[in-house]
C-alpha cells in the first residue's frame, strides 16, 4: 500500500548541482511502508506547469531548467527529481513501474490543486499519459518531448530473463557497484551522450561530462538507473498499451520529435504523432532535446499552452 505521508516542506532557494534557481521543497511519500523523501522545485508565479525529466542514469530536475526558466515568466513551474534519482532519496527499493505511476498520482493530488499542464520528457511520457487517464480532472493538457516507453536493453533486444539477471547483478553489494562504475566513467558517459542524447558534440565539454558523472556518484545511485536500463520501469509493456493512452485523447496532446533521434525511437514517436487529434512538431535534437534545445522546445510549448503573446 502506498500513501502520501505529509505535505511539502520548503528548503532554501536551490543552489545545488541539480537545482534550477527556484525554491526547492521536500515531499514526504511512502511506498509499501517505506518513507521516501522526494525533492522538487518551484520557479515563477501563476498557473502551475509540471515538468517531468526523462529517466536516465543522470536524470535530474536540472535538465528541465532551460524550459522552467523560460516558462516561469508566465507560469509557476514545478520540476521534480523522481524517487531514486537526482536529489530525491535513492533507496534500494525494487523499482518498477507501479512505484512511479502511484508516486506521480499522489504528488499531483497533494501538491497541485488546479488543472495543470504537464511537460514530460522521454520515459516520463508514459507516466504523464497514465496520469491523464487516471486523473483527467487534474491535467489540462500535456506535452511529450521525445517520448519513449521502452528502456535501453529491451530496445536492444534483451529478453526479460537477461534484463532481470543484469538488474540483480547491478544491485549486488560488491560486483554491482563495480559494474555500475564501469558504465558511468566519463568516457562512457560521453560516448552515450554523443550517440543518443545530444546532437552537438561541442557541448560535451569536460565540465559538462564531469557534472553528469557527479550525478551518478551519489549514495545508492545505481538502483533506480539499473531498473530503467533493464526495462523494469518501462511505463507499459507493449506499444499497443502505450497507444491506448491516446485513444481517445482525454486532453490536448502535443508531441515534440527530435530530427536526430535513433531510428527505433523515431518510429515510436512518429506512430504517436500520426494518431487522430495529436498535434506534433519536429525540431533539431535527439533524446536530450529538452535540455540541449530548451529554447526551441519552449517555443512550441508556449504556443501550445496558448500564451504566445505573453512572451513578447
Amino acid at each position: 500500500m502506498m500513501m502520501a505521508l505529509a505535505k511539502s516542506t520548503s528548503m532554501p532557494p536551490a543552489s545545488t548541482e541539480s537545482g534550477i534557481g527556484g525554491v526547492a521543497k521536500k515531499y514526504l511519500w511512502t511506498w509499501e511502508g517505506q518513507p521516501v523523501t522526494v525533492v522538487y522545485e518551484t520557479l515563477g508565479e501563476g498557473t502551475p506547469v509540471l515538468l517531468l525529466p526523462a529517466f536516465s542514469t543522470v536524470s535530474t530536475r536540472g535538465e528541465m531548467g532551460g524550459i522552467a526558466k523560460r516558462l516561469s515568466s508566465k507560469f509557476q513551474t514545478v520540476t521534480l527529481d523522481w524517487p531514486g534519482f537526482g536529489e530525491s532519496e535513492r533507496l534500494p527499493l525494487e523499482y518498477r513501474s507501479a512505484v512511479y505511476h502511484n508516486f506521480l498520482q499522489d504528488f499531483v493530488r497533494d501538491n497541485l490543486k488546479s488543472p495543470t499542464a504537464v511537460v514530460a520528457a522521454g520515459h516520463a511520457a508514459g507516466y504523464g499519459m497514465q496520469l491523464v487517464q487516471k486523473m483527467p480532472q487534474s491535467v489540462s493538457r500535456i506535452v511529450l518531448v521525445a517520448p519513449t516507453w521502452r528502456g535501453p536493453l529491451p530496445t536492444m533486444g534483451a529478453n526479460q530473463q537477461l534484463s532481470g539477471t543484469l538488474r540483480q547483478l547491478v544491485r549486488s553489494p560488491i560486483f554491482g557497484q563495480a559494474l555500475y562504475q564501469m558504465n558511468t566513467t566519463p568516457s562512457f558517459l560521453r560516448l552515450m551522450y554523443g550517440r543518443h542524447v545530444y546532437v552537438d558534440d561541442a557541448k560535451l565539454t569536460p565540465d559538462f561530462i564531469a557534472h553528469k558523472r557527479q550525478i551518478t556518484q551519489q549514495p545508492g545511485a545505481r538502483y533506480a538507473p539499473a531498473a530503467f536500463v533493464t526495462g523494469a520501469i518501462d511505463p507499459v509493456g507493449e506499444r499497443a498499451d502505450f497507444i491506448a493512452y491516446f485513444q481517445p485523447l482525454p486532453v490536448p496532446v502535443m508531441v515534440i520529435i527530435g530530427e536526430q533521434v535513433p531510428p527505433k525511437s523515431r518510429e515510436e514517436m512518429d506512430a504517436i504523432a500520426q494518431l487522430p487529434g495529436v498535434q506534433s512538431s519536429v525540431l533539431p535534437g535527439s533524446l536530450g532535446m529538452h535540455e540541449e534545445y530548451a529554447d526551441s522546445v519552449s517555443e512550441v510549448i508556449w504556443d501550445f499552452l496558448g500564451t504566445a503573446d505573453a512572451r513578447r
